[in-house]
């Protein structure tokens, strides 16, 4: 990313003749656009982080540890349900890293462990950590200058044109992710079984789907009525609540159990070099299941009240707020961060609220804080590079070489090379974004003003094609180098991640070719629209 921003900067100067001033206003936007999603990032993970310092994780894990002896019921509930509710609630890539190592004290092979964690990270990615690949990746990879004035000359506006996007992620999504449950468990039959049958893991279907639709019903109703922070979150609770109590009672589940092989069996490759048992992930806790879960009820109600409530989200926008208009005196670039409205500044309210509720000692919420800030060093590197690259991007339409935007002339050379089956594609570029970047929201920042020309030029759904930009970005984390390395890294597999990726491109190839013919659907026989069409 250095080597690409230096790149970037190289050609806007020379070959785009871009004014230098504009080129140093357009980094600084992208550094305060930075800022806003490392304030997510911390928040997130700092929350992750204290409740597992104050014994919450814990708890919530033994919650999982005897509901059903069916390894697909363990799957479905274990790495899908409560790993949607983790991706939902801290995102970046912390789902697999969490419930690959609580699958393997629940007697998975690490193998098959990562690539169920892996799987994870489709459906819910797009609203994760509370929605930032949307409100940080769409809203910020976008140029919102011009989109503003084209919707305000066809009598729309802004608001309409971003909740329309959200819900066509969330719809887009639904119509996918319903058979994730049910994938994930032909996958462990075929790769893990004694059988390697496909069919054993189909055996499950109507369990498998009924849990589907238990998370994408709320998911896409929370999408469309609530906000971009809510999907994943509110999809996973609720489907959670419906699941749980659906497993412990056997509904739809086969009398027959499915099993791995006896462990003694398992090939070498399967087996990670650390070993992880249940009990080392359910040590005594003093936090009951209740409290263990009252801090994420929290996080829900307050996402809630700052979004719908007038006075809540007035109070919250108009303190502790960062705003720079017009940076450098370049008057479309412009630049703020909103502390406490911000998801990162909830989450850092309900942080605060935990170490009181969970009554924990100062060393404990130290010891969160300095893991969390490791966390975001890595992530921060990554970032200051890339958002100020895109910034320059979009920023290019002044210059003095009289040429369009960077992302225009690249949406210009595929209009010409590929047309109108180039919505069937649009996804893969996502995807692409995400396999390079090991980031949804990374991705969006890159692709999504690239997505919004292109379908400009051919006359399709620009709203379209940016939501299925966010979805194929979402699918594509499940190859995602980056994270199949964090994850590979808790059960001891570094080394294996060509294994893993070699199976995770099954439901991706699954996700982006559905999503695909989705979208040539939507766009050439129902005719889908947007207000700038």
């Amino acid at each position: 990313m250095p080597l690409t921003f230096i790149v970037t900067v190289t050609i806007a100067l020379i070959v785009w003749k871009m004014p230098f001033n504009r080129v140093i206003a357009s980094t600084l936007q992208g550094l305060i656009l930075t800022g806003s999603i490392l304030w997510i990032i911390f928040g997130a993970i700092l929350l992750l982080n204290t409740l597992k310092h104050s014994g919450a994780i814990t708890t919530i894990r033994q919650g999982f540890s005897n509901i059903s002896p069916d390894r697909r019921v363990q799957v479905i509930i274990v790495a899908w349900m409560f790993g949607c509710f983790i991706e939902g609630a801290s995102g970046f890539g912390t789902p697999a890293a969490i419930v690959a190592p609580l699958l393997v004290a629940l007697g998975f092979p690490a193998l098959a462990a990562v690539m169920a964690g892996m799987m994870v990270q489709s459906t819910p990615v797009s609203f994760g950590a509370a929605g930032t690949p949307i409100i940080v990746g769409v809203s910020g990879g976008l140029n919102q200058t011009g989109i503003i004035e084209q919707l305000i000359a066809a009598g729309s506006g802004w608001e309409d044109f971003y909740r329309l996007i959200i819900g066509e992620v969330a719809i887009i999504h639904a119509m996918t992710g319903v058979l994730m449950p049910l994938l994930m468990c032909m996958m462990l039959t075929r790769f893990f079984g004694r059988n390697q049958s496909w069919a054993e893991g189909l055996a499950i279907a109507p369990f498998a789907i009924f849990a589907g639709f238990a998370f994408v019903v709320p998911y896409a109703l929370a999408g469309l009525f609530l906000g971009p922070e809510f999907p994943s979150i509110v999809g996973a609770l609720i489907g959670l609540t419906i699941v749980v109590p659906a497993a412990r009672a056997g509904f739809l589940i086969p009398k027959q159990h499915w099993h791995f092989p006896a462990a003694r069996n398992w090939p070498t490759e399967w087996i990670g070099s650390i070993e992880i048992k249940l009990e080392d992930l359910t040590a005594k806790s003093t936090v009951t299941i209740v409290s263990a879960w009252l801090p994420y009820a929290l996080l829900a109600i307050l996402l809630v009240l700052s979004r719908i409530n007038t006075d809540v989200k007035a109070l919250l926008s108009h303190h502790l707020t960062f705003n720079w208009i017009d940076i450098l005196g370049e008057e479309d670039i412009s630049g703020s961060i909103e502390f406490l409205y911000s998801s990162g500044g909830i989450m850092m309210f309900v942080v605060i609220a935990t170490f009181f509720l969970h009554r924990m000692q100062l060393n404990e919420l130290r010891a969160a804080l300095k893991e969390s800030s490791r966390t975001l060093l890595g992530a921060g590197f990554v970032l200051i590079f890339t958002v100020p690259m895109v910034r320059i991007l979009i920023n290019s339409g002044v210059n003095l070489a009289d040429f369009p935007a960077m992302p225009q002339v690249m949406a210009q050379w595929v209009a010409s090379s590929v047309g109108n089956i180039y919505p069937f594609f649009a996804p893969a570029v996502g995807a692409l974004g995400a396999f390079i970047a090991g980031s949804n929201t990374v991705s969006n920042l890159m692709m999504v003003q690239f997505q919004f020309d292109s379908a400009q030029l051919i006359g399709v759904s620009s709203a379209w094609l940016v939501a299925v930009q966010a979805v194929g970005a979402a699918a594509g984390n499940m190859i995602a180098i980056h994270n199949v390395v964090a994850a590979s890294a808790t059960v001891g597999l570094l080394g294996r991640e060509g294994n893993i990726i070699r199976m995770t491109i099954i439901p991706t190839l699954y996700y982006l070719i559905a999503v695909g013919v989705i979208t040539l659907i939507a766009i050439h026989t129902l005719g889908i629209t947007d207000p700038l069409m």
